[in-house]
């Protein structure tokens, strides 16, 4: 189960809109799920909970009412979002540079730690520790460079340098946008 989203968390302009195509059959499949299996056994469970009588002190009734006001909530921004999500397509051209959707390898050159991960939209990164939003501080820094580059990321905890080791694309977009 997703963790509920408030509505006010809406995608704001600074925050990119991009998303592969994986990340947005997976909402997608969410979406599903919650409007055709979650809601449905959530209502029966609140309609079977209000049958019972006083709803005052009644535990069932008030956990499955809270939970299906978090489905809706969560329904309603997927429904919002998918529209305006724009889907990034791996290109050929994209060999040999960071971009969107690539995997990075990188080496923080001030502690000799190694990290790998993949560059995605915010939506994506949820649940996924190998994957940094394409709006995050690092990723800024390393999109259009190549192996062997340099960048220098500013955070709140001070500048770190970091370089790029690998680039590599898995090529798994065949959904259409």
């Amino acid at each position: 189960m997703r963790r509920k989203i408030p509505e006010s968390t809406l995608p704001k302009l600074n925050r990119s809109q991009m998303i592969t195509a994986e990340g947005l059959q997976k909402l997608r499949d969410e979406l599903d799920h919650l409007w055709k299996v979650e809601r449905p056994e959530t209502t029966a469970k609140v309609s079977w909970a209000a049958s019972l009588g006083d709803r005052s002190e009644n535990a069932d009734y008030h956990y499955n009412k809270k939970r299906l006001r978090e489905i809706d909530s969560r329904v309603r921004y997927l429904r919002k979002c998918i529209d305006n999500f724009k889907v990034i397509h791996y290109h050929p051209s994209q060999e040999g540079k960071v971009m969107f959707g690539a995997w990075v390898e990188v080496e923080n050159m001030d502690r000799g730690l190694k990290r790998r991960f993949r560059i995605v939209g915010y939506e994506e990164i949820i649940g996924n520790k190998d994957y940094i939003s394409m709006d995050s501080p690092l990723a800024k820094a390393l999109l259009n460079k190549t192996e062997g580059d340099e960048v220098v990321v500013k955070t709140p905890a001070g500048e770190f340098k970091w370089q790029i080791l690998k680039i590599d694309y898995e090529q798994t977009d065949t959904a259409d946008s």
